[in-house]
């Protein structure tokens, strides 16, 4: 099994990064959507049907399926034996900031819902400042597969 796994590590890591790369789309995006929802409230209910339609979509269709694939390659990927050295420091930086992004989408999921049901109180200022997390998170994960300073 190990070895079929190494003779498949050049698509596995490439439906990770794939897989990244969307869920990382939908964190940038689905923010600054909010941004819009809540500046634009006052356009009718037309105008906030839409955006709740748009935010359903991204949020089910793109983010959700892939933050479950970038989980799923990523602990194939952790799971080769001898790929990662744990007694380093970067694989643990990296483990905390995906956790933080883990968070950071399911802390999104639960804005679309209050957004939705009209109960949300944060301003457009907010979720603008809140969509610099996914940009911190992505740095931290970078720095830590590619440079490992630490």
């Amino acid at each position: 099994m190990q070895d079929t796994l190494w003779l498949l590590y050049p698509w596995i890591k490439s439906l990770h990064v794939i897989s990244v790369i969307a869920w990382m789309a939908g964190l940038f995006y689905l923010p600054r959507l909010f941004v819009y929802h809540v500046e634009q409230a006052n356009l009718g209910p037309d105008t906030l049907k839409l955006f709740e339609t748009m935010e359903y979509r991204l949020l089910k269709a793109i983010m959700n399926p892939a933050m479950i694939s970038s989980w799923i390659f990523g602990l194939i990927l952790v799971g080769l034996p001898g790929l990662i050295d744990w007694s380093e420091v970067w694989p643990w930086t990296k483990v905390a900031a995906v956790v933080g992004m883990t968070w950071f989408h399911m802390w999104l999921g639960a804005r679309r819902k209050a957004l939705a049901a009209g109960t949300d109180t944060m301003s457009g200022r907010g979720y603008r400042i809140m969509n610099e997390v996914p940009t911190v998170l992505l740095i931290v994960i970078v720095v830590s597969v590619i440079a490992r300073p630490f």
